[in-house]
């Protein structure tokens, strides 16, 4: 049986690489997380509120687009191993204030220290000018992607 040709259609796609790719980061960074007892939700989390400096559970919820049910329980998950700490706000005694602990930072630390180690393993055929433009390039294309998602649902803030 003969093959169909494919009419004006680029010669290389890239979504099954980059499916498989992240099939083989995803599956490396749980191995090394499981040790550590986080999973890459814990890990997310973890960075959001190392990177803003803490966080609303509401915001956090919007941020990692999760349901707040959900959120809640991923923040009970983090505050039983003292990972994190929520407390009420003093601005609005409704809205809880999740803050990273020294323990949670230290944690995550050792995490992107597996990371980097994982990563460094599936990007070995790279050099560092190559993984820099590949960076690039990736958020290139997230911020493309985030920027048309925003215009098409112009009611959710991004």
């Amino acid at each position: 049986m003969t093959s169909l040709p494919v009419v004006n259609q680029p010669p290389h796609r890239c979504g099954a690489l980059l499916d498989h790719l992240a099939r083989r980061l995803r599956l490396r960074s749980e191995s090394v997380l499981a040790p550590l007892g986080l999973r890459p939700r814990h890990l997310i989390a973890l960075t959001v509120l190392r990177d803003q400096g803490g966080s609303s559970q509401q915001d956090l919820a919007k941020i990692l687009e999760m349901d707040g049910t959900n959120v809640v329980g991923l923040l009970n998950d983090l505050e039983t191993e003292n990972l994190i700490e929520r407390r009420r706000s003093p601005v609005d005694r409704r809205r809880h204030i999740v803050e990273l602990t020294d323990v949670g930072a230290k944690l995550l630390a050792r995490a992107e220290f597996a990371l980097a180690a994982v990563e460094d393993e599936v990007f070995s055929g790279l050099d560092e000018e190559q993984r820099e433009t590949l960076y690039t390039l990736l958020q290139q294309v997230t911020s493309t992607t985030n920027m048309e998602a925003c215009t098409e649902a112009a009611s959710r803030p991004c």
